[in-house]
């Protein structure tokens, strides 16, 4: 089988080029490191591409901007694809309002011309877009809930399992990045349903594990060690530090990718993340970091939140279990913390 991944330097990319690789299939991936000019030199991903290519044997990298139609369009034309998974984006909430017709063009621009380019030159393949939980804006936030000592949590038995793909995109507050994702999220619905192609949409919520480049303004829990393992300060923007985030490894996501892939439904979406049982607050992220590295996390509290962020977000997985029950998480949160606590400290045992 022939695999692309754009992103491919990134958190769900390179788990998904290391993942087709190890299964013995060619991996070809696309990523121009563009998360350096979003996030400056803590966001570069060399790093990671200089690991992938040690670890891997059918892996080749191409640095192609997806917002170059000719050059995408060319690598279409030469080689052909049975999957083609779709992780590059300008990922962060925050970041999106100062540059928004770059944020714009990667994230919809860039996923229209990936989407094209699969349809003109091989229809049959299965494309999976990842796209976020903040195609809902915050509309999440109307959702009843109850202030605890550490977190905020749903007030509604019927709330329990958390937010469901029901959920609206639209009448509500985004940030920029939001709404870029969500017209990548219905452009992509599209070429699923009205072509016929064997789109999946998976709207991820905290996508986190050992590759990924955390930065302040995106990668929650590799940040929050990061700052842990240096002694940093961590800065928590408003909501008294008990918003609650549910955090999935990237080693799930492309188990949950290649659940679909074995069974596609063309331009089906489904929420993804940890779920009620990976679900934490800021808070309580602290509380379990310094039981795990024995270290107290440093700090400080911003009052003004995130505009437009979830209060209390936890992913309803129950239509995703339904449709692919051969799924399921295998790896707790106190697992992910763990994982990146040992390759952060490493990271800076080498620096």
């Amino acid at each position: 089988m022939n695999v692309l991944v754009t992103g491919s330097n990134g958190l769900i990319g390179s788990e998904a080029v290391e993942y087709y690789d190890r299964q013995g299939h060619y991996v070809v991936g696309v990523d121009n490191n563009m998360r350096a000019e979003f996030f400056g030199a803590q966001g570069d991903t060399t790093w990671n591409l200089q690991r992938l290519k040690s670890r891997t044997q059918n892996f080749e990298p191409y640095s192609i901007d997806i917002r170059d139609r000719t050059a995408l369009f060319n690598l279409f034309k030469t080689q052909s694809f049975d999957l083609i998974i779709h992780c590059a984006a300008q990922p962060s909430h925050d970041k999106a309002c100062q540059i928004p017709l770059l944020d714009f063009e990667v994230n919809a621009l860039g996923t229209v011309n990936l989407l094209e380019a699969t349809r003109l030159h091989c229809p049959d393949a299965i494309f999976i877009h990842m796209s976020t939980n903040k195609v809902y804006g915050d509309a999440p936030n109307e959702v009843p809930r109850v202030e605890l000592e550490k977190r905020y949590d749903y007030a509604n038995a019927d709330d329990h399992f958390g937010i469901a793909e029901t959920c609206r995109i639209d009448r509500c507050l985004h940030s920029l990045f939001g709404a870029s994702k969500a017209a990548a999220d219905i452009v992509a619905q599209e070429y699923g349903r009205y072509f016929d192609m064997k789109v999946g949409i998976f709207r991820g919520g905290c996508l986190t594990g050992p590759s990924h480049s955390g930065v302040e303004l995106h990668g929650f829990l590799s940040y929050l060690v990061k700052v842990a393992v240096t002694g940093g300060t961590y800065k928590v923007f408003g909501y008294k530090g008990k918003q609650v985030r549910d955090n999935i490894h990237s080693y799930d996501v492309i188990q949950a990718f290649e659940a679909f892939r074995r069974n596609p439904r063309p331009g089906e979406v489904y929420n993804l993340g940890g779920g009620r049982e990976n679900s934490i607050s800021i808070l309580e992220t602290f509380d379990l970091v310094e039981k795990l590295t024995g270290r107290t996390v440093n700090w400080v509290y911003v009052d003004q939140n995130r505009i437009g962020d979830h209060i209390c977000y936890i992913s309803d997985l129950r239509k995703l279990k339904r449709d692919f029950p051969e799924w399921d998480i295998t790896r707790s949160i106190t697992d992910i913390l763990q994982e990146i606590i040992v390759a952060e400290g490493a990271k800076y045992a080498t620096a």
